[in-house]
């Protein structure tokens, strides 16, 4: 959920606990066979690639590769979420108390986009009923899913998650803040969660503004969606339309 203004740590909280009760009942759905499990895990690899073909620019950019590594392998990529959600559920008494309302909402909107992303590989694989992987396959299957809503919902948060991040860099004593949190953390055996946060917050921090790197996640991704809601025989083809600065 996009905000047109702040969140307070109270709401955000509140968003975040639901987007979590949320996320982990698809999950449970969407591993309750060992076929679905499979077909999961197979999707999540396929994209993963997919992901890494289109963004070699940025990973390969001393200046946005961090940030690129984040956003692929944290936030849209194929890695298992369910620790740092059990984790984040754990605690959020505690985060509630430690973060400001900003950091919380960020957090908040990354589960958001975890769930969005379960849902639609859900669909997904429906769609592909088993079908093998490639191109061809998954182009066809996408387009039979016509869910452009929760598609374009998922650019949107990528966004704006982008935009927060690049935010939270400019608040005095956050990362502090989140270095005090180390010891607890590896006390309680949150490690998972803590290296999520720190990644995130340490990427955008050495980027030193993100607004060129999020209009090139932005604009490819757009450009892969129209493509395959649009039936274009090649809609991998030629993404890479400009290498970023």
């Amino acid at each position: 959920m996009t905000e047109t203004h702040p969140e307070n740590r109270h709401d955000a909280a509140a968003r975040l606990a639901r987007n979590l009760a949320s996320v982990t009942l698809t999950r449970t759905a969407l591993m309750r066979t060992a076929a679905t499990r499979e077909a999961s895990l197979a999707l999540r690899q396929w994209q993963s690639q997919r992901l890494e073909r289109t963004y070699p620019d940025l990973v390969a950019t001393s200046r946005y590769h961090d940030a690129a590594r984040f956003f692929l392998d944290d936030l849209y990529g194929p890695k298992d979420f369910s620790q740092r959600d059990a984790d984040l559920a754990r605690i959020l008494p505690k985060l509630k108390a430690l973060l400001p309302g900003a950091a919380l909402s960020t957090i908040a909107d990354a589960v958001e986009l975890d769930l969005v992303s379960e849902e639609m590989d859900r669909v997904l694989i429906v769609a592909l009923a088993a079908a093998p992987l490639d191109e061809t396959t998954y182009a066809a299957a996408y387009r039979a899913c016509d869910n452009r809503a929760a598609r374009e919902r998922q650019i949107v948060l990528v966004r704006h998650i982008g935009n927060a991040l690049d935010t939270l860099t400019h608040i005095p004593l956050l990362a502090g803040t989140l270095k005090l949190m180390r010891t607890p953390a590896r006390a309680a055996n949150l490690e998972e969660l803590q290296n999520f946060l720190e990644r995130g917050f340490t990427a955008f921090k050495k980027m030193g503004g993100a607004r060129s790197f999020l209009d090139t996640l932005e604009t490819r991704e757009t450009l892969l969606m129209n493509r395959l809601f649009a039936g274009v025989e090649t809609p991998f083809a030629g993404l890479i339309q400009k290498t970023i600065s």
